[in-house]
């Protein structure tokens, strides 16, 4: 007779008792800083408000800022739009209203501090831009080349120099405190960013006519 085969025993936590602990793990950190800052944050810190063990934070997450990072995605990144049926102009001003109220709160206070992390650590600004700043950009592009090809925005307009004239004042107020961050400023923003790349009634027109050259 063959002898009876056995299972070998399965290694690890069970599937549910992991899923509780990372998101006991994520949690932890959410509210630690609520208390203090992302150079503040220890895993020691972590490991005890989560009630694990350090090799359980290293096993998922190799440093520090790997693990905000994924707090961050996973409980207070903004998440991308809906894509827009209005104008570009109205897209970019949804866009821009939709991080007022997340950059005046606990996003805007981790993320700061996660660039202000990236100035020595470039992998954390490389990943924070790819995995949560890129399809944000991306969308807004979209809507922009939508605007253009409309006939809303001028032929030239350049997509990325009207996103970085939006969104890098709004991050630019986030991060030197110069001024307050409100709805009724991304209004105003948008409204002149959009002034200057708005098309021009036969301009178009205009350029594509040849030059009349004087008779001699």
């Amino acid at each position: 007779m063959f002898a009876k085969a056995t299972v070998p025993p399965r290694r690890g936590r069970p599937p549910i008792e992991a899923a509780e602990s990372h998101a006991a793990i994520l949690d932890a950190v959410y509210e630690l800083l609520l208390e203090r800052s992302v150079r503040d944050l220890t895993m020691e810190a972590v490991a005890k408000r989560a009630g694990v063990g350090k090799p359980t934070l290293y096993k998922w997450w190799p440093t520090k800022a790997a693990l905000v990072l994924a707090m961050f995605r996973e409980r207070i990144a903004v998440a991308l739009p809906a894509p827009s049926v209005g104008t570009a102009e109205e897209a970019i001003r949804d866009a821009a209203r939709a991080l007022i109220g997340p950059l005046n709160g606990h996003l805007g206070k981790v993320l700061s501090e996660l660039i202000a992390e990236g100035q020595s650590e470039p992998a954390i600004l490389r990943e924070l831009f790819d995995k949560h700043i890129r399809g944000h950009q991306e969308a807004d592009a979209a809507d922009i080349e939508r605007g253009k090809t409309s006939g809303e925005l001028a032929s030239d307009a350049d997509p990325e120099l009207i996103i970085d004239a939006v969104f890098g004042a709004i991050f630019y107020r986030l991060l030197f405190r110069t001024s307050p961050l409100t709805e009724e400023f991304s209004d105003k923003l948008v409204t002149q960013v959009f002034r200057g790349a708005r098309a021009k009634a036969g301009k178009a027109a205009t350029r594509s006519k040849p030059r009349r050259v004087k008779p001699a």
